[in-house]
């Protein structure tokens, strides 16, 4: 069934923006007017499902939710129908009706789901086709809804690890700007009235402080010409290929992305595995989920090996970068015929990297930024104390 996109009123005149499933545009004005709506302007939506965004939270609860109405022997069609009635999120709604029908008319769930690459991933749709072919649905979602709390929780924990960094930076930042830009020159200004003479470091300070608002400009745009030139660089999947290997070498920070990038390679591929995936459609469909093209491509080579008939362990050993215990538990897991359950054993590992990388990363940053913020702050003070101190002298 079409889908058309609506702006209307409601009866406050408020404008109202939404989707509706309809079998004509004429049904649809009909539709929205049944929801007490005045329509204003109804269009049928071609390229939804390319547009359309959900939040995963939703798409989190929306997978657990399915899961748990599969594994009490529900329908897949009634289980589409009655989460549909449980969600409040208008656009999710649309697509489970959708979904429903075309399972109705005939239609593979993984294949319907293709319409809207926008909300499920290939790593998703794949999941769900496997599923369907062996007549495993329930195990499938319910594996889907683990993975991708899972996956919330190391996201949650990664953004976490980065915020407060940020955080003390921005503050400590805005902290120095404040005192150069307001503190310094009331003080200062009254040495200058008195005549007494400045001593370098005061001078320093005050002509950054009086030229505050063009050092910060010149900064806000060098930021973006090396913003733009970036781009424009890695715009050449070879040059994004060569940066991403260089940023995997930065200490700490580096090891850090590594391990994250690791966990979630791993926890996909004993997803895709234990339902029963090709090993080498299992690499294929894994090696797009980094946003590290430099560990993609390792990943996409890999798979060329094993559709090849090559022992694709070789060619991740030659990469250097990756390290040495998830080479050899990978290894172990190929010989014995226990990829999946060795891939689960790599992403518990991670895990528990990443949590102590994360503490590590802030134990050591706090007191750099303290440091250094502490540092601007003790040259602000001296060159507002040495004024002070020679007029004393001279007075005396």
């Amino acid at each position: 069934m079409p889908a058309y996109s609506y702006t209307a009123i409601n009866q406050d005149g408020t404008k109202k923006k939404g989707i509706i499933s309809a079998e004509s545009e004429r049904e649809a004005r009909k539709l929205v007017k049944d929801l007490k709506l005045t329509p204003l302007k109804v269009s049928e939506s071609k390229d939804l499902g390319k547009t359309l965004k959900i939040k995963d939270k939703d798409i989190v609860i929306m997978t657990r939710q399915l899961a748990t109405l599969l594994e009490a022997s529900t329908s897949i069609v009634d289980a589409l129908n009655i989460t549909a009635k449980q969600l409040k999120n208008k656009n999710l709604i649309y697509i489970l009706y959708n979904l429903k029908e075309e399972i109705v008319q005939g239609k593979r769930l993984g294949s319907s789901m293709k319409k809207f690459p926008g909300v499920f991933s290939d790593t998703y749709i794949s999941m769900v086709t496997a599923g369907d072919s062996s007549g495993n649905l329930d195990i499938v979602f319910t594996k889907l809804a683990d993975y991708l709390e899972e996956s919330a929780s190391i996201k949650q924990k990664v953004i976490s690890a980065l915020t407060y960094p940020i955080v003390l930076i921005g503050f400590s930042i805005v902290v120095i700007i404040s005192l150069l830009a307001f503190v310094l020159p009331q003080v200062v200004g009254q040495f200058i009235k008195a005549g007494a003479e400045l001593p370098f470091i005061t001078k320093f300070l005050i002509g950054i402080s009086n030229n505050i608002i063009p050092i910060l400009i010149i900064l806000a745009v060098l930021c973006a010409v090396i913003f733009y030139s970036y781009k424009k660089y890695v715009h050449k999947i070879e040059n994004k290929i060569s940066f991403d290997r260089r940023v995997l070498n930065i200490p700490l920070l580096g090891n850090f992305i590594l391990n994250s990038e690791l966990e979630r390679f791993s926890s996909t591929m004993e997803l895709l595995l234990a339902s029963g995936t090709n090993l080498d459609v299992a690499l294929d469909e894994c090696s797009k989920i980094f946003d590290n093209k430099f560990l993609s491509r390792i990943i996409f080579n890999a798979k060329n090996d094993v559709v090849e008939g090559k022992d694709f362990i070789v060619s991740l050993k030659n990469e250097e970068v990756l390290p040495d215990i998830f080479i050899q538990l990978i290894s172990s897991g190929y010989r014995s015929g226990n990829l999946a359950k060795m891939f689960n054993k790599v992403s518990h590992f991670m895990k528990s990297e990443i949590e102590n990388k994360r503490a590590v990363f802030l134990s050591l940053l706090e007191p750099v930024v303290i440091i250094l913020m502490g540092g601007f702050i003790m040259l602000i003070v001296l060159a507002i104390l040495i004024p002070i101190m020679q007029m004393n002298t001279l007075a005396i």
